[in-house]
């Protein structure tokens, strides 16, 4: 059985809807859910899902070996940013080659790197009268939303769009994909 770790940094919902899609599967399972945010809902959500989740600050992140050394003695085999807004350090990239993966909620290269998150994507996204958006799975590196694309789905942006209506069809895509790539994923590696 595949073990993966989620990061999150807020209400956790790409978590849940993740750690229900392999509830349902023989194949691999959500077995801890980390976060930057100690009042972060995705603790709740662990929580009710009986997994193991904690918080963690930047020293044990980027300092230590704390998270490293979680991961590891967890015998974690993919990990997963779901809604996480910290740079995620090399030190665990290099632990883990290929073994961590990011939901952008946008169309990359397009409205990614540093800052680019949640409403600020989607303001810039309808600021710019762009036809279209969507989702971008992606592998992490060093940089802000740079790795290599593994799957991308759009969505059109209609002139009646807000920023909040197009956040809407990102969630509804994110939910769809997202747990079916992280499989996919899981079952190349």
């Amino acid at each position: 059985m595949k073990r993966i770790a989620i990061f999150a940094s807020g209400s956790g919902t790409n978590a849940e809807n993740i750690i229900r899609y392999f509830h349902e599967q023989n194949n691999a399972s959500v077995v801890q859910i980390l976060t930057n945010n100690q009042h972060a809902k995705v603790l709740n959500r662990a929580k009710k899902h009986n997994i193991s989740g904690l918080s963690f600050n930047r020293t044990a992140l980027y300092r230590s070996d704390d998270v490293l050394n979680l991961l590891q003695n967890a015998q974690i085999d993919l990990i997963v940013l779901a809604g996480f807004l910290w740079k995620f350090p090399e030190h665990i990239l290099a632990a883990f080659p290929n073994k961590v993966i990011n939901i952008h909620p946008a169309l990359l290269p397009k409205y990614g790197g540093k800052g680019m998150y949640g409403a600020h994507v989607h303001t810039a996204v309808v600021a710019n009268k762009e036809k279209e958006s969507g989702i971008t799975i992606h592998f992490v590196n060093e940089n802000y939303d740079e790795g290599a694309i593994i799957f991308q789905a759009k969505t059109v942006v209609t002139e009646n769009d807000t920023p909040e209506t197009l956040a809407q069809k990102i969630h509804q895509l994110e939910y769809k994909h997202f747990p079916e790539v992280i499989a996919q994923v899981l079952e190349n590696s």
